[in-house]
């Protein structure tokens, strides 16, 4: 299997059906892996029937809402064992466009990590966000970027395609962080580790169905984990946390923006 999609789920009945057809329908030896939180809309049994009616879906179902952050080391981990070369994550509400999948995976080939960013040249929000929300997503890259040091310039994305190897190296079990806050952390340690980051631009729209599961609690969290991430950076920024370092020399030349 050359790309596995996890889609973390919860009550997205209304997208789910749309997003999956038309991942299936790209030019990739591809597959989906579904990690509901026990929908009580129904999505993890939806998910049961996509995967009966074509084998490239995958289900995971999990006992209730469990967080984004566990949601997606259970799809890595599943990805990993069927034996994906390139594990890819996005929304499951069309904010992460499926147009834009073939762009991001391309940057695996040059870089350890391909981004779909919103900020970048080309890249942005939908018109309908409003100034305080663009204010503050931008805020939490600016923020992120200060404390922790981060290249990327979409530090909270969740629009990702990690090559395998990178997924492998990291601990994913010592990740404290859960919710979105995961995202930074997971950006953090792979920084750490020495791996690279491209970006491609991509339009971040809103959601087609359904409410979001972005909470103030989620931000302040979010903060919280960039601070405790800033410290461990002071303390132990030497740290020989660089095993996972691909050699010099190993990387093909890519066009794209580079951190």
């Amino acid at each position: 299997m050359d790309l596995a999609i996890i889609i973390p789920t919860y009550n997205e009945r209304e997208n789910l059906e749309a997003l999956v057809d038309q991942l299936l329908a790209l030019d990739f030896d591809v597959e989906i892996i579904v990690v509901d939180d026990n929908s009580p809309d129904g999505t993890g049994q939806l998910a049961d029937a996509l995967a009966q009616r074509d084998t490239r879906v995958h289900v995971i179902h999990r006992p209730g809402k469990l967080g984004l952050g566990t949601a997606y080391i259970a799809g890595f981990k599943y990805a990993l064992a069927r034996g994906a070369e390139r594990i890819m994550t996005m929304d499951a509400d069309f904010s992460h466009h499926p147009c834009y999948v073939p762009a991001v995976v391309a940057l695996t080939e040059c870089y350890d990590v391909g981004i779909g960013s919103r900020y970048v040249p080309g890249g942005g929000v939908d018109a309908t966000w409003g100034v305080h929300r663009r204010w503050l997503s931008r805020g939490a890259n600016l923020f992120a970027r200060m404390v922790l040091g981060l290249k990327a310039h979409d530090c909270t994305a969740g629009f990702r395609c990690y090559r395998r190897e990178v997924l492998q190296n990291i601990e994913l079990d010592r990740i404290f962080s859960n919710g979105y806050s995961f995202l930074i952390e997971l950006m953090f340690r792979c920084q750490r580790l020495g791996y690279t980051f491209g970006e491609t631009p991509i339009l971040f729209e809103n959601r087609r169905q359904g409410s979001s599961k972005i909470s103030q609690a989620e931000i302040y969290k979010a903060m919280l984990t960039v601070l405790r991430l800033g410290v461990s950076r002071l303390l132990f920024w030497r740290s020989a946390e660089r095993y996972g370092k691909r050699a010099p020399g190993t990387q093909s030349k890519c066009r794209s923006p580079i951190v």
